[in-house]
């Protein structure tokens, strides 16, 4: 019987997001089309205008474990 992944749910940030999609080989259009969002929603990630929550950033992580991509995104902010 195999396992699931196990996926750990990390704060992405801008820089990292950017970086996981050079280390892909991809263009926002692609990653838009991967996560299921708009484009200009990766836009604003690696710009930094927002940061991306719940199922997306889950999405992001799982993605970066399975290409093995070593990233510096912190643990999850906890909501006082």
């Amino acid at each position: 019987m195999k396992k699931k992944p196990t996926v750990v749910k990390k704060q992405w940030d801008g820089e990292s997001i950017q970086s996981l999609r050079r280390h892909l080989g991809m263009t926002q259009q692609e990653l838009s089309e991967k996560l299921g969002t708009r484009q200009q929603t990766i836009s604003e990630w690696e710009t930094g205008m927002y940061r991306p929550r719940g199922t997306s950033a889950t999405l992001l992580s799982f993605i970066a474990e399975q290409a093995k991509f070593k990233y510096r995104a912190g643990p999850a902010e906890k909501k006082p």
